[in-house]
């Protein structure tokens, strides 16, 4: 579904992403690990459409991804930030969001029930930003990216920093995500516990593909 051909990436002077062909099946669950700086996070950006490689092409569902506009791409294509960013002064704020970019009208029993399925109370709509907490936050803005549900979840890092209450919440409802809803799971964790949870390990080396498992 979605596919790497012989991407490269180079910044200035510097190679950050070399040669690197792979592919990601519908419904499958991949993490990428590999060092720090190997430019794991920079590949996850491209699959995104955040950057453009150097070299190579990317497509989705065998169509290059240049021929898609932004939006289309990133709303079946959804990037989830290992810091998140939130809108305006209330959680519903928020999540009013992705209605408004597809002029469509908010639908508040639908993201009380995803708030529900994060273990966060319903009054927590209008709940203020800055009264979150940071796992709160992270979990706003992942039921963000799955009010209108994408083909593909990028998430990088995106339990980094949580507590582990926060932490298990979190990787168990992408596994529901991934198991029950069949959206595509590709993230780029250090976390011992959630590579165990993935079907598919890539590893990124020095801005090469090493292996798969």
């Amino acid at each position: 579904m979605l596919k790497t051909e012989h991407i490269y990436f180079q910044h200035e002077e510097q190679i950050i992403l070399n040669d690197i062909t792979t592919s990601f099946e519908k419904g499958s669950h991949t993490t990428i690990t590999g060092p720090s700086g190997s430019g794991k996070s920079t590949f996850l950006k491209l699959l995104a459409s955040l950057l453009t490689p150097t070299k190579g092409a990317i497509t989705f569902n065998e169509q290059n991804i240049t021929a898609l506009t932004p939006e289309s791409y990133r709303m079946q294509v959804s990037y989830c930030f290992q810091q998140p960013s939130l809108f305006g002064k209330t959680v519903r704020d928020s999540f009013m969001f992705p209605y408004e970019v597809r002029k469509k009208e908010f639908q508040e029993n639908h993201v009380l029930n995803l708030l529900k399925e994060v273990k966060l109370p319903e009054s927590y709509i209008d709940k203020k930003i800055t009264e979150l907490s940071g796992g709160e936050k992270q979990r706003v803005a992942l039921i963000r990216n799955v009010i209108f549900l994408p083909e593909v979840l990028l998430l990088d890092e995106v339990t980094a920093g949580l507590d582990e209450e926060s932490k298990a919440i979190v990787n168990q409802w992408l596994l529901q995500l991934n198991q029950e809803k069949n959206i595509t799971l590709i993230r780029v964790t250090h976390d011992p516990e959630e590579i165990a949870q993935a079907t598919i390990v890539k590893k990124i080396v020095a801005g090469s593909l090493e292996e798969t498992e």
